[in-house]
């Protein structure tokens, strides 16, 4: 693969165009890490917490990304020795143990040691060999049940997946998982910490942090039929590899990327799909701890093909060893016999194909065809550099110039930016302004509890009176704080609503003075 680097260079310009330039990706992280900060201490005032996971999370933005969402409740302290229960406060908290003895690698089972006195926790709980233990099962159908009773979520066709909660907002799809958290590292790591100090990767700070977050526990059991596997729940490291992914360099993370695509529109296109993109992710943390690649734009076509052969071989061996512990095979009762030969012969057509095998996918194909059929053909890396510069490479100078006039106006608008979604018909036009909250107030008013839920209504009218009385409407805010008040206080926002109240009954006597 040393031989084609200006291959390797475009490729890498059209998957920064395609997936993200490092400065796009970095911005898409800084958002999310501010929008957990922000609601770290509201949830946790609530009696849980919650992080996103997931391609999203890690500054993905393709067709195929989800955004995968993990909650526990705050009350639940997993530990994995018995000596770590002292520290807690047995008549606050659940202390749940973490039993790895007669389990999978990888799974594990939780006994509850202090008394439950909650109808939630008793729907949950099975007796085993002696002791009372969480069943994945049951918390796992509970939680499904929760969702499938809420008419915001009945929208979303939610189904069970694995450990989470599947449904569909809009064009995405989301996973949401209901586990427990723990800062106690299981024994099972010993041998990843180990590694990673030998290899010097992760970097120490960055393992430091990464132990300090702790891990997780989601309810599922292994694939293993046994009669106690739906007392099983996964160990789940999610927190350690988005910090693994954040560091990774810009080639890496755009190989990565290039996995999934390839994943996507070839290995799994039009078949039943036998690998995931965990699958990919995995890989690349090997291949970077391993140090055998040289992670460069020039050379990210060698390391595509030696992450593919990785692959391919774990295929073959029927072992795909999980990076935290390699004992847990996660290929096990996935690949049996006719499955695995089916696929590893689908990936050897692919392997003798050589790197070629990345123009069977559309979007890979339209990256590298210009390269192929022109030796002098390259993309800029600049990540200012205008596209509408086709017109400009052609002579069509006059387009050019239009084109650009065109940018330069939109781009000095206003806009509000939701999600996605660029609106910017109403800013700086009163009258469309005062239209549209009279609108949100109708909305509100009329709403069955279908877009404005029921958990959210106080704060809705609050956001509703906000608006009203920086407009200037005084009597509309004063109304819409009132009706807060009278909603189920789900926020614990009464304190502010009456601030805000006093703070319109002083504007209004003060005008009524003047």
């Amino acid at each position: 693969m040393d031989h084609i680097p200006r291959l390797s260079e475009v490729l890498y310009v059209g998957l920064c165009r395609e997936i993200g330039t490092p400065t796009e990706v970095a911005i898409r992280r800084d958002v999310m890490d501010m929008k957990e900060m922000i609601r770290r201490p509201v949830d946790n005032h609530k009696g849980y917490a919650a992080m996103n996971s997931g391609s999203y999370r890690e500054g993905f933005r393709l067709t195929s990304s989800d955004i995968d969402t993990m909650t526990w409740l705050c009350q639940f302290k997993l530990i994995t020795d018995i000596s770590q229960f002292r520290i807690y406060n047995t008549s606050k908290h659940f202390i749940l143990l973490m039993e790895d003895f007669d389990t999978p690698p990888g799974f594990v089972r939780l006994r509850l040691l202090t008394p439950q006195n909650k109808f939630i926790i008793s729907m949950c709980l099975a007796e085993f060999n002696g002791g009372v233990y969480m069943s994945g099962s049951l918390w796992r159908e509970f939680y499904f049940q929760f969702h499938a009773n809420d008419r915001y979520f009945q929208q979303k066709n939610i189904r069970n997946h694995g450990p989470c909660v599947t449904g569909v907002d809009g064009t995405l799809e989301f996973d949401q998982a209901a586990c427990f958290a723990s800062i106690y590292w299981p024994k099972q790591t010993r041998d990843w910490f180990d590694r990673c100090q030998r290899h010097t990767w992760p970097p120490v700070l960055v393992l430091e942090k990464i132990l300090r977050n702790g891990f997780h526990c989601v309810p599922i059991g292994s694939k293993i039929v046994s009669t106690s596997n739906e007392l099983e729940w996964r160990l789940s490291f999610s927190q350690a590899e988005q910090q693994l992914v954040c560091i990774m360099n810009h080639t890496q993370f755009l190989c990565y990327g290039l996995l999934k695509i390839f994943l996507k529109d070839v290995i799994n296109f039009r078949v039943e799909p036998r690998l995931c993109s965990y699958f990919m992710k995995t890989t690349m943390f090997w291949m970077i701890q391993l140090g055998h690649l040289i992670w460069l734009p020039n050379r990210l076509l060698d390391c595509f093909w030696k992450c593919f052969k990785y692959l391919i071989y774990c295929v073959y061996e029927g072992d795909f060893p999980n990076f935290f512990i390699p004992q847990n095979n996660m290929f096990i009762n996935k690949m049996v016999a006719d499955t695995r030969a089916s696929l590893l012969q689908q990936l050897y057509q692919y392997y003798r194909m050589g790197v070629t095998c990345l123009l069977l996918s559309p979007t890979l194909k339209s990256i590298l065809e210009p390269a192929l059929s022109s030796p002098s053909f390259v993309l800029s890396t600049a990540e200012g550099e205008f596209i509408t510069l086709y017109y400009y490479r052609t002579a069509k100078y006059e387009k050019a110039l239009h084109i650009i006039y065109l940018s330069k106006q939109r781009l000095s608008e206003d806009n509000i930016i939701y999600f996605n979604t660029v609106d910017r018909h109403r800013l700086g036009n009163r009258s469309q302004c005062l239209q549209s909250l009279t609108d949100l107030q109708t909305l509100l008013l009329c709403d069955d509890n279908v877009y404005a839920l029921l958990e959210t209504r106080d704060i809705a009218w609050q956001i509703l009176g906000i608006c009203q009385h920086i407009v200037g409407d005084l009597y509309g805010a004063l109304q819409s704080y009132e009706v807060s008040l009278r909603q189920y206080q789900y926020n614990k926002i009464q304190e502010a609503t009456l601030i805000r109240i006093e703070c319109v009954k002083e504007q209004q006597h003060r005008i009524m003075q003047a």
